[in-house]
């Protein structure tokens, strides 16, 4: 697993096994979630080793509808599907991109999205040399409990469905965007927080590893 602050990146392999592990010292049986790590270890270190080729970088292009609206917006374009395409497809059709990314972390919509010509983002992003990503956490939530101004990183209920899909459009990685407030004199972040967040990095990356 590969980790940029201030979020987590995890190549991901998919099958249809079930989303549950056995209890310690049963027998696991075939669809044991064990099992799709083991079959997909090497795949997940070729993903990892094209991620960090020397001379490139990762491209966030992950920004929400509303996001990329403001932009469009900015100049005088209309905040629709077909517009954010054109927009995401100028970007990922650059001349020799892949000269200088490694790896493109997409929106959802971006991830199922094609070209105007038909052709899938995710099939130009691997012409050339680009591994797509999927940002797979749905935001920052108020830490109950914690902090004024805590929050902890919402996400992981139906993630192993989600990056069963994600990966058959062609995903590689997956993004999960944490966040811990730093302020000493109100005592952050606490205990609580930091237990909060490596809970969820620690399945999310477990669930995009063995899902």
């Amino acid at each position: 697993m590969k980790i940029i602050a201030p979020f987590t990146l995890a190549a991901f392999a998919v099958n249809t096994s079930s989303g549950f592990v056995s209890p310690q010292g049963a027998v696991r049986g075939a669809t044991s979630l064990n099992g799709s790590l083991e079959s997909y270890a090497e795949e997940l270190k070729e993903t990892a080793k094209a991620l960090v080729r020397p001379g490139r970088g990762l491209l966030a292009c992950d920004e929400s509808n509303g996001t990329v609206g403001s932009r469009l917006e900015g100049i005088g374009m209309e905040n629709i599907e077909e517009n954010r395409r054109d927009w995401r497809e100028l970007l990922f059709t650059a001349p020799n991109l892949g000269d200088y990314v490694s790896g493109a972390i997409l929106f959802e919509e971006t991830l199922y999205q094609n070209a105007a010509d038909g052709t899938p983002f995710t099939e130009i992003l691997k012409s050339n040399n680009i591994v797509p990503g999927i940002k797979v956490d749905t935001g920052l939530k108020p830490l109950l409990g914690g902090v004024e101004g805590e929050t902890w990183c919402s996400g992981l209920d139906g993630l192993y469905d989600k990056c069963v899909l994600h990966y058959a459009r062609g995903a590689r990685f997956a993004k999960w965007r944490t966040a811990l407030r730093i302020d000493v004199e109100k005592g952050c972040p606490t205990d609580y927080a930091i237990d909060e967040a490596a809970h969820g990095l620690s399945r999310y990356a477990r669930i995009c590893q063995e899902a």
